[in-house]
């Protein structure tokens, strides 16, 4: 009888162990199932939905004036891959405040990059929708004082000269102090993927439409991603972009060293 009791207590503790298995692995498959259907929700945004199509034809709407957090960041989904930006709305808080409601709000998802000068600067920031642009092209937000250095990595807007600033971005390639001089502010820095940014196709140079400045930039502004599309089929796409947190505010320095020479 002792024998048989000690066998059963055995299978007992046996077969609690196994069920207390079973569960711990239902309740983890259950809440990495749960994560991943938040992020494929999020990541599934490719195109605007209807009510934020409303919303970015709707650029006096009270939505778009919302302050940026101190500090942000956002997540970029390319055809490459992705890279992140950290913005920091003590360096220009008028250019953080655009930049946080453009992506928050979805107006980069589904662009391209459309110039690229190679080793120097990476630009995006046109809608693929000629609707959108037709409300946001001349949508332009006072300068603010220039606080950081447009070295390697740093993110700021686009300009013509004074108060220009629209949804145009601009992410260097290297250090270009000149740039300083011209009066563009950086907003934040590439804290990840760098290597992405820098890998861009850059093969059309200014001929996909230029900068600003320039004037070329009618054909993307009135027929979008129908345009680049068809005439530079080889652009990078951002399929999304999304603002992600920062635990506990936490900012770190972040520097990036110069990207390896191209194999001849």
């Amino acid at each position: 009888m002792v024998r048989r009791s000690r066998r059963q207590a055995s299978i007992l503790r046996i077969a609690a162990v196994a069920a207390l298995t079973l569960v711990t692995a239902a309740v983890a498959l259950l809440t990495t199932a749960a994560g991943a259907g938040t992020v494929g929700r999020e990541r599934a945004r490719s195109r605007p939905s209807g009510v934020q199509k409303e919303l970015l034809l709707a650029p006096d709407d009270p939505e778009w004036g919302r302050a940026a957090p101190d500090v942000f960041r956002a997540r970029f989904v390319t055809s490459k891959g992705d890279f992140v930006v950290e913005a920091h709305r003590d360096w220009a808080p008028i250019g953080a405040d655009r930049f946080y409601n453009l992506v928050r709000h979805g107006f980069y998802d589904d662009t391209r990059v459309f110039r690229i000068r190679a080793g120097v600067f990476a630009q995006f920031g046109l809608s693929g929708d000629p609707a959108v642009n037709a409300v946001w092209y001349g949508r332009a937000i006072r300068d603010d004082p220039r606080i950081e250095s447009a070295r390697r990595g740093r993110v700021f807007f686009a300009m013509r000269g004074p108060d220009d600033r629209t949804t145009q971005v601009v992410v260097n390639l290297r250090d270009n102090p000149d740039y300083d001089e011209q009066g563009f502010v950086p907003f934040g820095e590439v804290i990840e993927g760098m290597d992405v940014v820098d890998s861009l196709y850059s093969g059309y140079g200014e001929t996909a439409g230029g900068g600003m400045r320039g004037g070329n930039q009618g054909r993307i502004v009135a027929e979008g991603n129908a345009h680049l599309d068809a005439d530079f089929p080889l652009l990078d796409r951002i399929h999304r972009a999304v603002i992600e947190p920062v635990a506990g505010g936490a900012v770190a320095a972040v520097g990036f060293a110069a990207p390896p020479p191209k194999a001849q």
